[in-house]
């Protein structure tokens, strides 16, 4: 048992009127604690619900990202004039509407822009489909890749996925207190803020309560991260609705420059497409690299146009739409796929025994 943790459990779990606001150096030590293992699994178990229950803050948030930054291996920012935007998913998956994930990081690379986007296997409490399952089901495997292996495909293809339960199964470990548990732990909310790249980076994360993009706002900027995107996305991802108004603020030294857009105006839908199952959605996403009709092409479309004007790749977002098309066109999210599957082949040992 560690004297250290009960301290920091007291603080947060002691009621509505008494329960005290962590430090941010508190915070990077708790996570600490729980991470190397020291905190027991009831002490763990217990920080993490009442944590739930008090709600986190911003500072706190940036104390666990602090601690983050330790413990999870980074990529290297590649040698190109633009940052990698690094696209915050939730963990837990999707479940209720069908996801772009690999096809959205694939076209944005294809257009010049590098992506990086990390996470898990299935995670508790939704336990939907993750990106590494996605890119699976295209070909992509980023299981048990190296960082040498994922800076040389963020250098040459403009793309990586880390894979956390490979680069820092401590990490994973608590995921599986999200079970036992029935709630997501704040440590829910900062996974969507990581940035595991050295050098500049562009955090783009989603968020499904307005509260949350307040925290990220704080968070990222007490980490000296000023110019990040937020995103009111489908299930807290950071891909765009299609039923609904999709809110953006873009922020920069604390100036948010807020855009409500609507998908119906360009005439790609009004209305989200339901997750249909991994093999449907496997044919779907595999018609969408050969450039054949494909029910993600709409959500793809409106996602791509959006991030290629937000992101300053084209003037408007008519422009997106028609750089989008001609991207499709040209079958380059094949091409771009066909060169993550080249870099990522084993390379043979021609040494001579």
């Amino acid at each position: 048992m560690s004297e250290r943790f009960r301290e920091l459990i007291r603080k947060v779990g002691s009621g509505r009127h008494t329960s005290q606001v962590l430090t941010r150096a508190e915070a990077a030590e708790a996570l600490q604690l729980m991470l190397s293992a020291t905190a027991t699994p009831a002490q763990i178990g217990a920080f993490l619900i009442a944590h739930r229950i008090r709600r986190p803050t911003g500072t706190e948030l940036a104390g666990f990202l602090d601690t983050y930054a330790h413990w999870l291996p980074s990529v290297l920012a590649p040698s190109t004039t633009r940052p990698p935007v690094v696209l915050g998913y939730p963990y837990d998956g999707r479940d209720r509407t069908a996801p772009l994930g690999p096809l959205l990081a694939l076209l944005l690379a294809a257009a010049g822009q590098p992506v990086v986007l990390h996470g898990s296997d299935r995670v508790a409490t939704k336990y939907g489909v993750p990106l590494i399952e996605l890119w699976e089901a295209i070909g992509v495997n980023w299981r048990s890749r190296s960082i040498p292996e994922l800076n040389r495909c963020l250098e040459q293809a403009g793309l990586a996925q880390l894979h956390q339960p490979s680069l820092c199964p401590a990490a994973e470990v608590l995921n599986g207190y999200r079970s036992e548990l029935g709630k997501r732990p704040p440590l829910a909310t900062a996974e969507l803020m990581i940035v595991p790249v050295q050098g500049a980076a562009l955090p783009i994360c989603g968020f499904v309560h307005p509260p949350t993009e307040l925290m990220i706002q704080e968070a990222l900027e007490l980490r000296g991260i000023t110019r990040f995107f937020t995103i009111k996305g489908l299930e807290g991802s950071p891909e765009l609705p299609r039923d609904r108004a999709a809110i953006v603020g873009r922020w920069q030294a604390g100036n948010c420059d807020r855009q409500i857009l609507h998908a119906r105006d360009w005439d790609l839908g009004d209305s989200e497409l339901p997750w249909m199952g991994e093999a449907t959605w496997t044919e779907a996403a595999q018609a969408m690299l050969m450039g054949q009709p494909s029910v993600l092409e709409p959500l793809l479309r409106w996602n791509g146009a959006v991030y290629l004007w937000l992101l300053g790749l084209a003037e408007s977002v008519p422009a997106g739409l028609a750089q989008v098309d001609q991207l499709l066109k040209a079958g380059a999210l094949q091409q771009q796929r066909d060169r993550l599957q080249q870099l990522l082949e084993p390379v043979p040992d021609l040494t001579l025994s």
